[in-house]
């Protein structure tokens, strides 16, 4: 039971996210889709600058909400805090019931930490650590366009195959190396789901978008589902936010108690 309940704690660490701003009582209809013939499909480049704005702007995310984890088999429910420094940092706070911190984590592009509270106890592993549920091309860039809603940059390049398909939406799908990649797109040009395989390692990301608010001048998404397969590993997290901030001051704070003992 410890083991699990640390491996989900782990897990949740790696596959954090992040939005931005208001309730979800400003959720947007999603217009109707546009006619194929009535989009310049052939303009590869100027489709993909399209795309590429939608993505959101920040210097900094905070998010609070609840998440369903399934990891083989075994099921939990806690609320989550989630904060972001953009390119830099992704803090998480994960509380149990009667608000009791079991655990926090922090990810930068070069290492991993998670504070496991229930077994005082600690890990500190380099980014590859990820690997070990991921393809080795993730980078922290692209968790963060993931985890934040925006179409994965290194993916918008002008030879990923770009096309509208016939209920008048966008699919971007291509291989960058061993990791292949196919993205569908909802009528606001926004990611409603994102599969990346790598065939060779046996690995699988696949990431579903709920419904869609209007924060500024951006659109975020309420509800995340995330399914992880990396061998005989499988993962399901369903994530619900219900408040969420831009551009606000936000701590990241650290700290491992000194009775804590670093485990491999």
């Amino acid at each position: 039971m410890r083991r699990t309940v640390r491996n989900t704690l782990i897990l949740l660490a790696l596959l954090p996210l992040a939005y931005a701003c208001k309730s979800k009582k400003a959720i947007v209809a999603p217009p109707a889709a546009a006619k194929p013939e009535a989009v310049e499909v052939n303009k590869n480049a100027e489709n993909i600058k399209m795309l590429r704005s939608k993505n959101i702007v920040f210097n900094t995310l905070s998010l609070k909400g609840k998440a369903e984890l399934d990891m083989g088999g075994n099921s939990n429910s806690v609320t989550v805090n989630v904060r972001i420094q953009r390119d830099q940092k992704i803090w998480m706070s994960i509380t149990a019931l009667l608000g009791i911190e079991v655990a926090r984590a922090v990810i930068t592009p070069d290492s991993i930490m998670v504070l496991n509270r229930l077994q005082s106890t600690y890990i500190r592993k380099p980014f590859s650590y990820v690997y070990r549920y991921t393809s080795k091309q993730v980078t922290f860039q692209m968790l963060q366009d993931i985890l934040t809603g925006n179409t994965i940059n290194t993916l918008l390049t002008p030879d990923a195959k770009l096309e509208l398909n016939n209920q008048g939406v966008w699919r971007l799908s291509g291989n960058q190396g061993q990791l292949g990649y196919d993205v569908l797109f909802n009528t606001f040009q926004k990611s409603s789901e994102v599969n990346l395989n790598d065939v060779r390692a046996a690995q699988a990301l696949k990431v579903v978008y709920g419904s869609y608010q209007k924060v500024n001048e951006y659109l975020f998404p309420t509800t995340l589902k995330i399914n992880s397969m990396s061998g005989t590993r499988r993962v399901n997290l369903d994530f619900d936010f219900s408040k969420v901030e831009s551009n606000v001051p936000v701590d990241m704070s650290f700290t491992v108690p000194k009775r804590f003992e670093l485990i491999n």
